[in-house]
């Protein structure tokens, strides 16, 4: 509304305007409105927090687990249980502390003090104490305090970058704008935790604290809760259902024995609890974080900081990235890409502030000295500019306007026999007087005097519409002619169309130089030169990297703060939505929740989105069972990334509140960054499932051969001591060395799986079936045959038990590839640690067969060369047999 509204508004009148509230008035809104600084909410105590975070099945199994070994007097087992579970519980505190932090970053970008007018009087003042209605004084610098209507504005540009997404200064206006205007385009507000980069102004505070936009979208992100992981989801699930198996096996057992064997009760439950103790998957936990950790290492070395852990796994199960556009799609480095003049097009090649790249027209590259109308063009865009370019060792940056910038840039690229860089056009036609740009009049104009002083000339930039206004004749190779505004118009929407941003280029020779430059000096009798065609152009390894994420079946969605066409044309280029409309802000605010979900799968460029219309399509996507990333820099981030599966922060550019918000920050603030973790995490969803394939079926396998001997009224090949032997030394020591593998090839080929698949599918319950059934037939066979060929109940269990051993050596080399054959060289010494592993439980086993002390502790006893190669012959049972299973899916794949 206009400014005299809003005062209406706000109750202060045209004195306010002028003089500002009185010292009292201020006092009496403060009591009214309260200080303004956004809200804490109430938090759990420390103590409470930390003891929540045993609250999870899995440390529910590892704490029986602990209880278990406990009965038994294995200390040592239930230590390092204990410390299993403390360490998760710590993990898990420091990591909902830091989503804590996501809040008090956002507090932390509120403006500290606050220049205001207060009884006639300019006063520095503390930004709690402003009120609406307060008059607020801003210059080039500032930290805007409050929500601010402006009244009074002098060439002033807002960085909203943090607040909107727009990727350039927004120019800030006095005149009202529409009602319903999104928030990048209220041109006439200046809103708090954003900071004024160039100019000054003057305004009325219409909001303080939880009222202004800041404020709302800390609001959304206090009240957004953090979605599961898929993997913690699987994995409670998994958990609450492998518990339920083993205590009904684990009664069923106990009941078989006592009742059916008359086994006494007391044995029968030591043996019951070490079969419990065996197949709870007590190392779960350990090697879920020990994966983890490694995928957490291997992405760092890929500028992909991960700060939770389970979001390395959920990468890997993304089926959507909601990727921000500007800085991570795009370089963030305005360039020049187009320059059209009255007799010829060009094309620049290079992106980016590095000066190198040819100029060409068609498919032959020009010398710009040699092009009239052109040379002079460049001239212009060099010469009324105000930003410089400077080279820091091999990187080259913008002070200034990143627009001035890429003019600059292409000087140097066409800088050759005529000089064209900035120093020497300057030292050629040094600068007298300047119109800066301003928003209400959209143009930039300088009077530069030739080195000898007898010439005097203008150029001029700024928006086309405007300068064509100006002018009445077009550059020509021979010289001057009649401006055609019809052709100008047609190239500009012809450039608009390409997602270019469109400047026009324009000069004016002086014959007598003016005193200082006046806007009627240039309002007419200019020359048009050129419409230069500027962008911020995508990465080349994003362009790849889109690519790589849509063979993986991976949806790219591109959301940014840039107009339509700008999102359309540069998604276009990326191989984002192509083919397919742009939904703008103002169309995604007439949507209800069940319309967003259908429009929200099928639209992959939004442009103009607001905080909460970023928060509603991660919702919408959730709500249609995507798996969600979203990357993002900015505050206005901060809700979205916080509710996705993975939030992706940026780290060179992103405000802190999007990096505590955030999951997993880009330290490169790079899109491809983020398609080599998602193989990454692919690859620790891969390895963890690997582990369960190896662990579940030698659980399984113990616990057969006892079920199984209770059943048939056999002698027990296994003590209680015996099966808490195996499960220390194998389960948990040899399948850590499964984190270690690397991403199979082809990981990125294969579609995402699908939110709802089990950790478990057919394949792998029939492979856990198979495989616990040869280990309890080869273990239990050669057990009987033993004791049939006359040797004793110890040595029979000895070789029993090194027969699991075994089993499980060798399976762990079958479990590296899920179905691909380790039956070659890579398969069977490809990873260092499974081999180290394996020579870790050689000597174990044999202090178990040959020392006498473990005689006595455990029951076991010495074996011949011949016990051995039988023991070697059953073990090796289950390769053969895995291997042919593998085989058997291969080829149901192919078929």
């Amino acid at each position: 509304m206009p400014a005299q509204e809003v005062a209406a508004a706000l109750h202060v009148d045209d004195a306010v305007l002028q003089q500002g509230l009185t010292q009292q008035a201020a006092s009496q809104r403060l009591q009214h409105y309260g200080p303004n600084r956004l809200p804490e909410g109430r938090r759990r105590s420390a103590w409470m927090r930390f003891v929540l975070q045993f609250h999870n099945i899995l440390l529910y199994i590892m704490l029986a687990a602990a209880l278990v070994t406990a009965l038994l007097g294995h200390w040592v087992d239930t230590g390092v249980l204990l410390a299993a579970v403390l360490v998760n519980a710590v993990i898990g505190y420091i990591q909902e502390g830091k989503a804590e932090a996501a809040l008090d970053a956002i507090r932390g970008m509120l403006s500290l003090q606050a220049t205001v007018v207060r009884d006639g009087q300019r006063q520095l003042v503390d930004a709690q104490a402003l009120v609406p209605g307060d008059l607020v004084l801003l210059t080039s610098g500032d930290r805007v305090p409050a929500d601010v209507r402006l009244v009074a504005v002098t060439e002033l540009r807002v960085d909203e970058a943090a607040l909107t997404g727009e990727s350039l200064p927004v120019d800030k206006q006095v005149a009202a704008v529409a009602a319903d205007a999104p928030l990048g385009d209220r041109r006439s507000m200046a809103f708090s935790g954003t900071v004024v980069v160039y100019g000054q102004a003057r305004g009325l505070v219409v909001a303080t604290g939880s009222h202004t936009e800041i404020g709302h979208i800390n609001a959304m992100l206090a009240s957004v809760d953090v979605a599961t992981t898929p993997l913690i989801r699987q994995i409670n699930g998994f958990g609450h259902k492998l518990a339920l198996v083993i205590l009904a096996v684990a009664a069923l057992t106990f009941v078989l024995g006592t009742l059916a064997r008359g086994i006494p009760a007391s044995e029968m439950f030591l043996m019951v609890v070490a079969l419990v103790a065996s197949a709870i998957p007590e190392g779960l936990p350990a090697i879920m974080t020990v994966t983890l950790a490694l995928g957490v290492q291997r992405m760092a070395r890929r500028h992909a900081i991960v700060r939770r852990l389970p979001a390395v796994e959920t990468l890997g199960s993304v089926t959507v990235i909601c990727s921000d556009k500007t800085g991570t799609l795009t370089r963030n480095e305005m360039t020049v890409q187009r320059v059209v003049c009255a007799d010829g097009q060009y094309t620049v090649e290079g992106a980016g502030y590095v000066p190198q790249g040819r100029i060409l027209r068609g498919d032959a590259v020009v010398d710009a000295a040699c092009e009239p109308v052109l040379a002079q063009a460049i001239c212009a865009g060099v010469l009324c500019n105000d930003a410089r370019l400077r080279q820091h060792g091999d990187a080259w940056q913008v002070d200034g306007d990143p627009t001035e910038g890429a003019l600059l840039v292409l000087g140097h690229k066409a800088d050759g026999p005529a000089p064209f860089a900035q120093d020497a056009l300057e030292d050629a036609w040094p600068r007298v007087h300047a119109i800066p740009f301003e928003s209400e009049h959209r143009f930039m104009a300088t009077l530069h005097r030739s080195q000898q002083g007898r010439q005097h000339r203008i150029f001029l930039k700024g928006a086309p519409e405007v300068l064509l206004g100006f002018c009445n004749t077009q550059a020509t190779a021979d010289g001057c002619a009649p401006l055609d505004v019809d052709y100008w118009r047609r190239m500009g929407n012809d450039l608009a169309a390409r997602g270019l941003r469109v400047l026009a280029l324009a000069t004016k020779d002086s014959p007598v130089a003016p005193a200082e430059l006046t806007h009627a000096d240039v309002q007419q009798g200019c020359t048009l030169l050129a419409l230069v065609g500027i962008v911020d152009p995508p990465r080349q390894e994003a362009q790849a990297a889109v690519a790589e994420c849509h063979q993986a079946g991976i949806t790219v969605k591109m959301i940014t703060g840039d107009h339509a066409e700008t999102a359309r044309a540069i998604g276009a280029q990326l191989g984002i939505g192509v083919g397919k409309p742009a939904l703008t802000g103002a169309e995604f605010a007439l949507l209800d929740d069940m319309a967003l979900r259908q429009i929200a799968n099928d639209v992959d460029v939004f442009a103009r989105a607001s905080p909460e219309q970023k928060l509603r399509l991660v919702q919408a996507l959730q709500a249609s069972g995507q798996v969600v990333a979203m990357t993002g820099d900015g505050v206005n981030d901060a809700p979205a990334l916080k509710r996705a599966d993975v939030g992706v922060a940026m780290g060179r550019k992103g405000t802190e509140a999007a990096k505590e918000a955030g999951d997993i920050v880009l330290g490169d603030d790079n899109f491809a960054t983020i398609a080599h973790a998602v193989e990454e995490g692919r690859a620790v969803y891969d390895n963890l499932r690997k582990f369960i394939l190896f662990m579940l079926p030698t659980n399984g396998g113990e616990a057969l051969i006892v079920i199984a001997a209770i059943l048939f009224h056999l002698t027990l090949p296994l003590t209680a001591a015996q099966v808490l032997w195996i499960n220390m030394v194998t389960s948990s020591a040899l399948g850590l060395a499964l984190a270690f593998e690397k991403a199979e090839p082809g990981i990125m080929a294969r579609p995402p799986r699908a939110p709802g698949t089990p950790l478990l599918d057919g394949m792998a319950v029939w492979r856990i079936v198979l495989i616990s059934a040869v280990m309890m037939v080869t273990a239990l066979g050669l057990f009987l045959w033993e004791l049939q060929l006359g040797a004793s109940v110890e040595v029979a269990r000895t070789m029993a038990v090194n027969t699991v051993v075994l089993s499980e050596m060798f399976y762990l080399l079958c479990s590296r590839h899920i179905t691909g054959s380790v039956l070659n060289r890579e398969g069977l010494i490809g990873n260092p640690y499974v081999l180290l592993s394996i020579a870790a439980c050689v000597p174990l086993q044999l202090l178990f067969t040959y020392w006498p002390a473990m005689h006595t502790i455990m029951g076991s006893a010495s074996l011949d060369g011949a016990q051995w190669t039988k023991v070697l012959a059953a073990g090796s049972a289950v390769l053969v047999v895995a291997e042919l299973d593998k085989a058997f899916w291969r080829r149901r794949e192919r078929e």
